[in-house]
């Protein structure tokens, strides 16, 4: 008689529904975040050429992607503004204008939906800087200390007109603590900080930056001197310790399929949610081979997907999150 082992790992694998049954990780629409790029404009939907399938919306269009994402159990949105090339400035100034595209987008949310829906805020200069850097810049040089003044001003500005959670993803050093203190003084105490901790200086982030136009702003210019280097692991751990001892209710880890290494060990370490955003690039790519036929498009982002809550991420940003929903809800 042949000598075999005892346990056989594939009897857990012959059947569809026992598979399903023996899940270690899911996806559903609870994990996932809308990001969407607003525009003025009435009834206006423009392309994104890098990014297939994604639009430039007005805010009126803005309100009919919101309610399929709550039919499809969608639990937050996250909201980038397209800023006219005339309202972009050296001291960003619009960023804190409360009657801005973001401002008055988020009054618009909110009182069509109510609390049927999270609406996160970006703050950060670059939609707003005339040199498309996420800080002021004096000098040929990105200030921080001057930066964080006009982050706490937008900060204030957003919470005012109804955002829920401000998420800081300019990389200042410092910048958690002072929005904190702001938003408590005055009065702003529930509105929760979800910090951009670990944001490398990636090259997968060009299709987002054609999507808002700031890559005609940045010039080619590099954000290396305030977002991480990719080759760092122990400075990323730092950044998340640092801002949850200022404030941070939450952090991101951004990109995520190139470094599901950092989410893993931001998890393990850090008893704080960790949300993963699936960038332009890894959009675009997936995106892009589906095109040529390389790969199925549908299934790859869902793998994908799983592999962020793999590595431990509580939440996704995802640019197809109503595709996926859909997918899920089968």
């Amino acid at each position: 008689m042949r000598s075999f082992p005892n346990t056989r790992l594939r009897r857990n694998r012959t059947d569809h529904w026992l598979r399903e049954l023996l899940k270690e990780h899911y996806l559903t629409s609870n994990h996932l975040v809308l990001p969407l790029f607003v525009q003025e404009g009435d009834n206006k939907k423009d392309d994104i050429k890098t990014l297939p399938d994604v639009n430039r919306l007005s805010i009126d269009l803005i309100l009919k992607e919101v309610e399929s994402a709550i039919k499809l159990g969608i639990k937050a949105i996250a909201l980038f503004p397209v800023v006219s090339e005339e309202l972009k400035t050296s001291d960003a100034k619009e960023a804190y204008n409360p009657k801005n595209l973001i401002c008055r987008t988020i009054t618009t949310v909110k009182k069509e939906f109510g609390n049927q829906i999270g609406i996160i805020a970006d703050v950060a200069l670059d939609p707003y800087n005339s040199l498309g850097h996420d800080g002021l810049v004096k000098d040929g040089k990105v200030v921080n200390d001057d930066t964080l003044e006009i982050l706490a001003k937008q900060s204030l500005t957003l919470a005012a007109s109804g955002a829920d959670i401000i998420a800081p993803s300019d990389m200042m050093d410092g910048r958690i603590g002072y929005i904190r203190e702001e938003l408590d003084d005055a009065n702003f105490s529930d509105v929760k900080i979800l910090s951009y901790a670990v944001k490398f200086a990636s090259n997968f982030y060009g299709p987002f930056r054609d999507a808002v136009g700031s890559s005609g702003s940045l010039k080619g210019a590099s954000k290396e001197t305030y977002q991480m280097s990719f080759t760092n692991t122990h400075e990323a751990l730092a950044e998340v310790e640092l801002d949850i001892n200022e404030g941070a209710d939450m952090v991101m880890v951004k990109p995520a399929m190139a470094y599901l290494d950092i989410i893993k060990q931001v998890k393990e370490n850090f008893s704080v949610p960790v949300f993963a955003y699936h960038v332009s690039g890894e959009y675009a790519y997936l995106k892009a081979a589906a095109e040529q036929g390389y790969l199925d498009y549908d299934k790859t982002l869902y793998e994908s997907l799983i592999a962020c809550k793999r590595a431990g991420a509580t939440a996704i940003f995802c640019y197809d999150s109503i595709r996926i929903a859909k997918r899920l809800h089968g």
